[in-house]
């Protein structure tokens, strides 16, 4: 079965919630007790370091248990939030800080010249994401999933949409982290590679522009991870709910398996390749109403209920859900999903609750550690 690991990016706050810039010393009561959780055989939830001092990320290792990777997501909060709470912070699952705030770039020379040379981008850069590896055996395979991907990645977008609020208003979008994150030169969907060559040689131009720094700045909604023999969709916002996560990284598995499973295939887009025009169009009304509004087919690129285009999604992959044991516990994660609504629902329905900076912030810690 093919694995899969999840990382998560979260903001550091106080509990009336204003940002706390407090990742350094976080980070280091983390790799003080990283020994006694080896020790203890408990699995997940690496802290690391993100762009600014107000976040950290966690990271699984890779997985092919469903469940064995939702106790280490839910592990990887909860140790990142020991960490925070030694040192007067706790960690909380929103996409966009909802009061905003100044955020303070880590003390490393890489994120210093990106704040140089990308300015008010860089410097407006407080967001977080869900980022999705899953295995692959080679680059070739890689762009054969990646460019399966395309026309699907703007439902994953819907289903995590975490992020209404910036700078202290409702910004209409249910995520606007999505639009703040499409402002870097190389972020969002890709015209079809073919081949692991072109996408290298993509990169190559990229790089060699001197428009970006390194290959870790291509920032693709899907792209070869420089780091480890896997897919990296970085599409999604970090969700508000542990298994909402987990939900993300079975459907790109499932994605991945009906790309290279010609056997698994059941539908596909009426166009091979849709235009990256059409990719756009989709992905930015996945980040205006999520999953409460009208989203575009991948199969027709007409409008839909949401709750119809993600049913054309599962069905897509019902064959690769059912081979994996996933297929009813997907199936009933949407139902939830789309029952209760994403992040940016919740949010939006403590506010219209009566809920002020600190009890809204209350239970979006609650949510994020339930």
């Amino acid at each position: 079965m093919r694995s899969i690991g999840i990382e998560e990016e979260f903001l550091l706050v106080a509990p009336d919630g204003s940002l706390r810039a407090v990742a350094a010393p976080a980070l280091q009561h983390a790799a003080a007790h990283a020994s006694d959780a080896v020790a203890g055989e408990q699995p997940g939830g690496t802290l690391e370091k993100e762009f600014t001092q107000e976040q950290v990320e966690t990271s699984t290792r890779p997985s092919t248990d469903r469940d064995g990777l939702l106790a280490e997501v839910r592990t990887g909060r909860a140790r990142a939030d020991a960490s925070a709470q030694h040192v007067g912070a706790r960690v909380v699952a929103l996409a966009t800080a909802p009061r905003g705030g100044d955020p303070t770039v880590i003390a490393n020379q890489r994120a210093r010249a990106i704040r140089h040379d990308f300015g008010e981008i860089a410097r407006e850069q407080l967001t977080c994401g869900c980022h999705v590896h899953v295995e692959v055996g080679d680059d070739d395979e890689g762009v054969q999933v990646i460019d399966h991907l395309r026309p699907w990645t703007p439902l994953l977008l819907a289903l995590s949409a975490n992020s209404p609020y910036w700078h202290g208003e409702d910004t209409a979008y249910a995520s606007y982290r999505s639009q703040v994150w499409g402002r870097w030169p190389t972020a969002g969907p890709t015209s079809p590679f073919g081949s692991a060559q072109a996408y290298h040689d993509l990169v190559d131009v990229l790089v060699g522009s001197g428009t970006i720094l390194d290959p870790g700045m291509v920032y693709f909604d899907a792209r070869l991870s420089p780091r480890y023999p896997t897919v990296e969709v970085r599409v999604p916002d970090v969700c508000l709910d542990a298994a909402d996560a987990v939900l993300q990284g079975l459907l790109v598995r499932a994605l991945a398996d009906t790309a290279l499973d010609p056997e698994l295939t059941r539908s596909s887009p009426t166009e091979p390749a849709p235009r990256t025009e059409i990719l756009r169009l989709a992905a930015w009304r996945a980040a205006r109403s999520g999953v409460t509004g009208d989203l575009l087919s991948p199969l027709t690129a007409r409008a839909v209920p949401a709750g119809d285009a993600i049913a054309e999604l599962v069905e897509h992959v019902r064959p690769a859900l059912e081979r994996t044991g996933d297929l009813e516990w997907v199936q009933n994660q949407v139902r939830e999903v789309l029952g209760r609504g994403t992040g940016s629902v919740q949010q939006r329905r403590w506010r219209a609750e009566g809920a002020d900076d600190a009890a809204f912030m209350a239970r979006a810690v609650e949510r994020t550690h339930a």
